[in-house]
């Protein structure tokens, strides 16, 4: 198992790290909508964060949601995953906020997949335990909220990664093996049972 999700959690920290002494770091890799033919910025944009808070929550949802659907799926197609989601998110925020940065968008996507492959996985939302699809249903509840009332978060870069998460995961549903039950038919001869009618029936 290759284990992209820790992978990916440690350049996060790096790329924080360098921020941090680097400023002139964010600028260059950040989503800048005054920039949008720079389109390598919509994947560079998914390794950047605005803060530790902003860091560790993603890091905790890379690592608790994407090591639990890299053993799902396997590590090829959890990176997958998590880049495609990733990038539709930037583009699609690029449209609505000035300046885009964090691996939020690629960790809901994450979520949508896990959702569809997973619904009842029981996870904390809200410190209250319960199924994944309503914990799911919550955050985004609680992101169309914030899109009528901004915080300053990019809660549509949030939506559209989800929501790429929720076609992926019915794509590799689709594409997994189901299991099959054989039924066969089961012949007994006709001796026996005379035998055991007339041992057991009188």
């Amino acid at each position: 198992m290759k284990y992209y999700s820790f992978k990916i959690a440690a350049i996060l920290i790096i790329v924080f790290l360098l921020q941090l002494l680097i400023p002139a770091f964010t600028d260059f890799l950040v989503i800048d909508n005054s920039m949008p033919f720079e389109i390598w910025r919509y994947f560079t944009a998914i390794f950047l964060h605005g803060g530790l808070l902003h860091l560790v929550l993603n890091l905790f949802g890379l690592v608790f949601f994407g090591f639990i659907l890299e053993h799902e799926i396997k590590p090829k197609k959890f990176l997958l995953v998590f880049l495609t989601a990733g990038i539709f998110s930037s583009i699609i925020s690029v449209f609505f906020y000035s300046k885009v940065l964090g691996a939020s968008g690629a960790i809901f996507g994450i979520i949508g997949t896990l959702v569809i492959l997973r619904p009842s996985m029981t996870v904390w939302a809200y410190s209250v335990p319960m199924p994944l699809f309503l914990a799911s249903l919550l955050w985004a509840l609680a992101d169309i909220f914030g899109v009528f009332f901004p915080t300053g978060i990019a809660n549509l870069g949030h939506l559209s990664g989800l929501f790429v998460g929720i076609l992926i995961g019915f794509y590799l549903r689709a594409k997994m093996p189901k299991i099959k039950t054989n039924k066969e038919k089961i012949n007994i001869p006709e001796e026996y049972v005379i035998d055991w009618e007339k041992r057991y029936m009188g």
